[in-house]
Order: C-alpha cells, then structure tokens, then sequence
C-alpha cells in the first residue's frame, strides 16, 4: 500500500511541473480594470474632445433640457497654468533654468517569468525522482528474490523435515501470511516454519533470517559489511529428557555476543576456550559449564562436521537454562526468569551474501542432520553423580544470589501490598455505616501501631548454676 501511495506522489508532483512549465503562458492576465477598457472604444476621447471646441457637440447638449454645460473657466486643470504655483518652470513643464531640453523616457524592461526555465533547473527534484524509482525497483526485486531463497529452502528440506515430525507447518494459529508450504513470512527478510510431534522434542521452530535485500540502504552497507542468511533453528526439549548444563560452541564474534548478552552463558560459563584444545577447527570457542559434558557432545562425528562445514556452522547452543537475553540491571524483576530446556542451532545459509546454490542445500541438509544427531545424543547422555552434584550446587548459587540482590525490593512490594490491604479494608469499614466495626477497627489498628512501636526486647536464657 505504500509503494502505490508513493508511485501516486512521485505522478502528481511530476504532472505539476510539467503543467507549470507548458501552459503558464496561455493564463490570462490578472487585471481588475478589464471591464472599463472597452468604454467608449468606437468613440476616442480626442475625437470627442475636438468636437466640443468645434462646437459640434453643443446642439446635442441642448436638446437635453437638465443637461449642464461646464465653461472651461472653472477647468479643473486651470491651476497648473497658474505661473505663480510653479516658479521656474515654463509653460510647457520644462526647467526654466535650461539645463537639459531633452524629453524624460521611462524604458520599462520585460523581466521573463522565472518558470519558464528549462528542465536543468530542476536536477535536485530529477535526481530525488530516480532514486525513488531506483529504491523501489530494488525493493521489488529483494523481496521477490528472499521469497525464493526462503522456499527453495523448504523445499529441500521439507522430506527430511516429515520424515522426523508427525506436523510440519502447523501452528496451530490462523495467520494470513502463510502458504500451502506452511512457510509463514514474518517480513521481507524473515521466515519461519514451525513443527512438532517428535519423541523427545516438544516442537522446532525454524527461523530464515536473510540478508534486507529490499532495503538499499542495508544493500550499500553490505559492500561495507557483509552478512549471510542464516538459517537459526529451535528445539525445545522435554524436561525429563536430558541432564543439567550449559554449554555453546561459537565462532568468535557469535561467543563475544554470547558472553556478554546471553543470560544463561554470561551466567554459568562466561569463560571462553579456543576450540583448537578441543578438537575444533580454528576461530570457534567453547564455553562450558561441565568437563564431561563437553567432551561427551563434541564427539569424532561432530568434530568432523565442524571440520567439513566449518564456514556455514556459525553456533551450537545447549542449556537447561535459556531465559534469552540478559536482564538489564535496573530492571524491578522479583521473581526468576522462565527458564527452558533448549538446543539451538545457527547455520549460514550462503557465505558473504552470496545466493546459495543447489551445493549449498546439500550441505544444508547435511547440516539438518546433524542437528538431528545431537537431539538424539541429548536424550541419551547423563552426567555422572559428580557432574550432577555441580550443577545443582550451580543453580543453587545463582537463585541464593539472585535472591539476595532482590531482597530489599521485594521487602518493599510486599510493605506496599499489606498497606493497599488495610486501606481496602479500612475503605470497606467506612462504607459499611456500623459504629461498632469502626470503633473495633481502629482499636485494633491503634494496638498495631503500639506494637510496632515498642521497644524490641531480646529475651536471654540464663542457665543455672
């Protein structure tokens, strides 16, 4: 709606220009004395005025019995013969000092109408023009080509993807931006593909996060600073279905976000390791809360995937723990956040922007299957009884902290809820019109208040001797 309602604009504004520029001279003059031009047009007023001397027109005065003739005594211009009114002056107006006898002539130069300039006056509106049609032809052409992207995708995966959930597609909400496929399209740049019914597994959802292409800005930013699609799966598992910990593996500029942004990681393993000591080709980093579960995850086929696609693997994230981004530290939050029990997976859909080829949806299905595999591996791992032990001492930790940085706040919200709880019920006393519950209440108040403030004695056993 948006894009017509600017093409729509971009006509008017263009249509005025061009009117303004070829029919300004056709308007017609402006003049407010038009009317009285054409008086007496067939008779000049110097015709006329040689017949009055002549004589001619004095018959005609006298037929009309109330028509008055003027002499020219009582002339109305009679003063400017007056010799004495102009001193220095000549009959005929001039300088009677003899300076100049040259006649005064007003030139009155024809000033052209600035809009009949030509079309080069106006390149600012022009340039603004063609960088509107260029800005909307790219938005036309990005979106079309992420909507392809974004199905080829689905399409290459969509076998595998039935063959591991019982519904692909389904989210069980009525959303109009959703096709047959059951890709729904959150924008131009983003979908999304939901699934469920899988042992062990609660339900996937799929994220495409593409590159704006229908933005020219974010495509000029792309030549400074490229980015790819990425491909970011979810899975959120049953509770009883694996063990307690955290652990991501990481390219550099994804574990540096981690840490510093994610709250589970920031939380229980802000440390980061290079991924040479495990095995790991260079520039990933492994961040762990337990040993053994690190060793146990990062195994021969996973080491050797990360080696075969090491530049479309850009995190593997597992916790017990995920609450998505950090809390801010001002935040008035009481209570622990919600925690879920998750894996989550990023791919890179093409490299530095590129359009992915068919080799690069074998390697994402490739990928998928890995995924799969660690699913699987989740379900059937278990830390040892020492492993257990530390990461229930872990969470204890982080709730006895947590508790304590709340404490003073929450001592403040329950003392504002008891005192909203007895102006209700002081309100309701009032309304009630019974002098017996009022005098009781406010006895009753009167004694909590002299409770409260009374002296605290502490009461000290003394054995006997």
């Amino acid at each position: 709606m948006r894009l017509w309602l600017v093409i729509l604009h971009i006509i008017l504004v263009g249509t005025n220009y061009w009117v303004t520029a070829h029919f300004h001279d056709e308007l017609p003059e402006d003049n407010e004395f038009a009317e009285f031009e054409d008086f007496d047009d067939d008779k000049p007023k110097s015709l006329i005025v040689d017949k009055i001397k002549d004589g001619d027109m004095i018959g005609e005065f006298e037929e009309d019995d109330d028509a008055l003739i003027e002499d020219d005594v009582d002339n109305e211009f009679d003063h400017f013969q007056d010799e004495e009114e102009f001193e220095g002056l000549d009959n005929n107006g001039r300088n009677s000092g003899g300076k100049s006898d040259e006649t005064s002539t007003l030139t009155i130069t024809k000033v052209p109408l600035h809009l009949r300039a030509r079309w080069d006056s106006f390149y600012l509106e022009l340039l603004m023009i063609a960088g509107l049609l260029v800005y909307f032809i790219n938005y036309i052409a990005g979106r079309s080509k992420n909507n392809r992207i974004a199905e080829s995708w689905l399409s290459d995966h969509q076998k595998m993807l039935m063959d591991n959930f019982t519904l692909v597609g389904d989210t069980g909400k009525s959303i109009d931006d959703v096709n047959d496929t059951g890709l729904v399209k959150e924008s131009e740049s983003q979908y999304s593909i939901y699934c469920s019914g899988r042992v062990g597994c609660d339900s996937m959802l799929v994220e495409l996060k593409l590159i704006k292409r229908q933005d020219l800005v974010a495509i000029i930013g792309q030549l400074l600073r490229p980015q790819n699609d990425q491909a970011h799966l979810r899975f959120e598992m049953s509770k009883d279905d694996s063990d307690n910990f955290v652990l991501a593996v990481a390219t550099k500029k994804t574990a540096l976000h981690f840490t510093r942004d994610i709250a589970d990681i920031s939380i229980y393993c802000p440390e980061k390791r290079p991924g040479d000591k495990f095995g790991l080709p260079a520039g990933y980093f492994v961040m762990s809360e337990i040993a053994e579960a690190t060793s146990a995850i990062i195994d021969s086929r996973v080491l050797q995937a990360f080696t075969k696609y090491s530049q479309y693997i850009d995190y593997i994230h597992i916790s017990d723990q995920y609450s998505g981004p950090k809390q801010q530290e001002d935040s008035a939050q009481l209570t622990m956040p919600e925690v879920k029990r998750v894996l989550l997976i990023g791919f890179n859909i093409s490299v530095k922007g590129r359009i992915p080829s068919s080799e690069n949806m074998d390697k994402m299905r490739s990928l998928l299957q890995l995924a799969f595999y660690l699913l699987d591996k989740l379900r059937r791992f278990k830390l040892s009884k020492e492993g257990k032990s530390k990461a229930d001492k872990n969470r204890l930790r982080v709730e006895e902290a947590f508790l304590k940085t709340t404490h003073a706040a929450r001592a403040e919200a329950a003392a504002a809820k008891r005192e909203e709880k007895r102006r209700a019920e002081k309100e309701r006393i009032l309304q009630e019109e019974d002098p017996d519950k009022q005098r009781k209440w406010e006895e009753k108040e009167q004694r909590r208040l002299a409770k409260k403030r009374a002296p605290r004695m502490k009461q000290l056993k003394v054995k006997a001797l």
